[in-house]
């Protein structure tokens, strides 16, 4: 019963450390708010000095940049974790083959350094000496850091305790399984890094591209338009297609409003072919929405 209690307390304190749902909502809060203040703005209900492009860039950015940040460094230290995790149940195993019992083996093992790890294997050799289980202190630890890699690695090793036999044999095939699965993951990771980095170079290319077109062929186009004019009204000629300085502010705004659904686009692409996570494409989103924003305004 106490140990029943003990991870119903290891799961509420995981989700009360967990605030990525409540970021998203006070995200897409704000991006609405920003919505309707560039909505009055854009109908003329008060002048703030922006577009309504730009809050809905701004409302974009409050929307994905927390949200994305935060749930981004919760990955990096999950992912950090489980880099070490091959080292810890080597440890564990080692102190198997000398005889010690697996709640031993974990209590022994919490005196070394794991990086991320290491707490959460305190916490472990804590729970046992309050009297809880190996196997429901693992159980607690698979909570706490739940990935599918932890949860497949951490379920041998209960199911072989609660078996018995050599427990030490099953934990370095564990180990070298969980080795083997962290190398093909970074080896993936190296190798889809280079598209998230063609994916900015595109990006910056395509900015270069609305500045050139903004600050050289748009003013060309209409001094010429306008050179054209005035000789056919002194010939008394038909005039020809003009590129018109009123229409430059509606091609501005275009490109403002392609920009932003580029950043936006682009970012969440780019996260996803880096490691598969909608989240962390919302950081990359984030990112590359800043660029774009300081970029119209300098245009």
């Amino acid at each position: 019963m106490a140990d029943e209690e003990l991870l119903d307390i290891g799961q509420l304190s995981l989700k009360k450390r967990d605030y990525s749902k409540i970021l998203l909502i006070l995200g897409v809060a704000g991006l609405a708010l920003c919505c309707v203040i560039g909505l009055i703005d854009a109908i003329g209900g008060f002048e703030t000095g922006l577009e309504w492009i730009d809050w809905l860039a701004i409302g974009l950015m409050v929307m994905c940049g927390p949200y994305g940040f935060y749930t981004s460094y919760n990955h990096r230290k999950i992912v950090e974790i489980e880099s070490r995790l091959p080292d810890f149940l080597r440890d564990v195993s080692e102190g198997g083959r000398f005889g010690m019992t697996l709640a031993d083996s974990i209590k022994a093992s919490s005196r070394g350094r794991y990086g991320h790890l290491t707490p959460e294997i305190q916490r472990m050799a804590s729970q046992i000496d309050w009297g809880v289980s190996a196997t429901d202190a693992m159980k607690l630890f698979v909570e706490r850091v739940d990935t599918p890699l932890v949860r497949r690695m951490v379920t041998i090793v209960i199911k072989a305790n609660e078996a018995g036999g050599n427990v030490a044999d099953v934990l370095d095939m564990v180990a070298h399984d969980a080795r083997e699965t962290l190398l093909n993951r970074n080896e993936r990771s190296i190798a889809m890094s280079t598209y998230t980095v063609v994916i900015y170079v595109a990006f910056a290319v395509f900015l270069a591209t609305i500045y050139i077109l903004n600050s050289t062929f748009l003013p060309e186009m209409v001094r010429a338009s306008s050179s054209i004019a005035e000789g056919a009204e002194e010939v008394g000629g038909t005039l020809p297609v003009q590129v018109k300085g009123e229409v430059v502010p509606q091609i501005n705004l275009i490109f403002a409003i392609a920009v932003v659904i580029h950043a936006f686009g682009d970012g969440i692409l780019a996260g996803v072919l880096q490691d598969g996570r909608l989240a962390n494409g919302f950081r990359h989103s984030f990112i590359m929405l800043l660029i774009g924003l300081i970029a119209l305004r300098m245009v």
